[in-house]
């Protein structure tokens, strides 16, 4: 009776063991957010896309993306795979100097006052939360306005991720990556 209790006892702790090693790899995964200027520096000697998360801290929809998108082990995967990620706030009061040119919030102080940098990547089309995706050479490749939920996203990351950009257009693309989807859920044997 002693013996299968410790048995018992050594089951359990090895599996409590395994679960939390699980958990440690899965779990503390996250994107390594970081300043505009620490990408660009990055960049020169590590080429990857940039995404840009222009947000602000009133924004409840940028909160929701931090809370769910931006937590998704996929997500955080594809992040930390191809892109060097930004968080940019949009009414933030940093100096960031970048091809050339020092942009700064002209009102710091003021309410809602906009960072030069947010202006000039979202075209003056402000809102929040927006997302840029430049080149590895640092130029504009697309933004996207609004919230997007992971399964809009993922698609969106892979696209520019993966240089499918370069072969296609975003409609090819949907239509390719719907079809995969179609063969995946709706196999067709072959008669």
């Amino acid at each position: 009776m002693l013996t299968n209790l410790r048995k018992l006892l050594l089951f359990v702790s090895l599996l409590i063991s395994l679960l939390s090693v699980q958990g440690q790899s899965t779990g503390d995964q996250k994107i390594e957010w970081l300043t505009f200027q620490e990408a660009i520096k990055r960049n020169a000697t590590n080429p990857k896309k940039i995404f840009i998360d222009v947000f602000t801290d009133w924004c409840g929809w940028c909160k929701r993306m931090d809370a769910t998108t931006f937590k998704d082990s996929t997500v955080v995967m594809t992040f930390n795979k191809y892109f060097h990620a930004v968080k940019l706030d949009a009414e933030g009061n940093d100096t960031v100097v970048f091809s050339g040119y020092t942009f700064i919030n002209p009102n710091p102080g003021g309410k809602r006052s906009t960072h030069q940098l947010a202006a000039a990547l979202l075209q003056g089309k402000m809102s929040y939360p927006s997302f840029v995706i430049l080149d590895d050479s640092n130029r504009m490749l697309t933004t996207l306005p609004g919230f997007q939920p992971v399964e809009r996203i993922i698609p969106v990351l892979n696209f520019f991720g993966e240089n499918n950009y370069k072969k296609m257009s975003w409609e090819q693309y949907s239509q390719k990556i719907a079809g995969q989807k179609q063969m995946q859920s709706d196999p067709k044997k072959p008669e």
